[in-house]
C-alpha cells in the first residue's frame, strides 16, 4: 500500500494474510476486553492521533489492520492515518465478521463482553427518545429531550461524530479491567515490534 491508500479487507482476505499485519483495534477498552483478534493492540479511536507516530513507524515495516466491532470505527480510524499520511486497511464487519467467518478470538480469563459502542449508542438515544415522549403526555415540554436527541443525531450523522458514544465509553463497562495493558504500555510494545523487525 501506498502511503495515502486504504484498504477494506474481508474476513477471509485478513485470515489469508494475517501474519502480515499488525493489528490496531479501535474500540473501547472495555470492547476490546470482552475479546479481540489474536495479538491485536488496543488503541481507541479517540486516542489514535496520539499513537500516530508509533504507528507510522509500524506502516512503514510493514501493513496496518485496523479493527472495531462493525468495521465503521476501524473505517474513520483509516480516513485519520490517511491523513497523517499512514496506509492502513480496516477489516470489514470488523470483529463480527472475523468471528462468524471462524477465525479465533482473544478472550482474556473472566473478560466481560460489553455490547458494542454503536448499540449502545442505539439504546440509550432510543431510551431517551421514549422517555422524552411518554413525559410529554404528562409535561409537553419534556417532549423537547426527543427533540434534542433527535438533533444530536443528526448533527452525529453530519460531523461523523458522536457525543453520545464519547459519554459511553465512560461508563464502567466500558472501561478496561485493573489487569488490563495501558494506552502507554501499548504503544511501548508496538515499538518493540518496530524495533524487532
Amino acid at each position: 500500500m501506498s502511503t495515502h491508500d486504504s484498504a477494506t479487507l474481508s474476513a477471509a482476505q485478513a485470515g489469508a494474510r494475517f501474519g502480515d499485519f499488525t493489528v490496531v483495534d479501535v474500540r473501547t477498552p472495555g470492547e476490546y476486553a470482552g475479546g479481540h483478534l489474536p495479538g491485536a493492540h488496543n488503541i481507541p479511536l479517540d486516542r489514535i492521533d496520539e499513537a500516530a507516530d508509533a504507528l507510522k513507524a509500524v506502516a512503514a515495516r510493514g501493513n496496518l489492520l485496523i479493527v472495531c466491532a462493525s468495521g465503521a470505527r476501524s473505517a474513520k480510524g483509516c480516513v485519520r492515518l490517511a491523513g497523517l499520511g499512514i496506509a492502513a486497511a480496516t477489516l470489514e464487519g470488523g470483529t463480527g465478521a472475523w468471528t462468524a467467518a471462524g477465525n479465533p478470538v482473544e478472550r482474556p480469563t473472566g473478560g466481560r463482553t460489553p455490547w458494542p459502542m454503536d448499540r449502545q449508542v442505539r439504546l440509550a438515544a432510543g431510551s431517551l427518545v421514549v422517555v422524552g415522549f411518554l413525559a410529554g403526555l404528562a409535561w409537553p415540554p419534556a417532549h423537547w429531550l426527543s427533540g434534542l436527541v433527535g438533533a444530536g443525531l443528526v448533527f452525529s450523522g453530519v460531523t461523523n461524530t458522536c457525543g453520545m458514544a464519547a459519554l459511553l465509553a465512560k461508563l464502567p463497562h466500558n472501561r478496561p479491567p485493573r489487569d488490563a495493558v495501558s494506552f502507554e504500555e501499548t504503544l511501548l510494545k508496538i515499538k518493540e515490534t518496530v524495533k524487532e523487525a
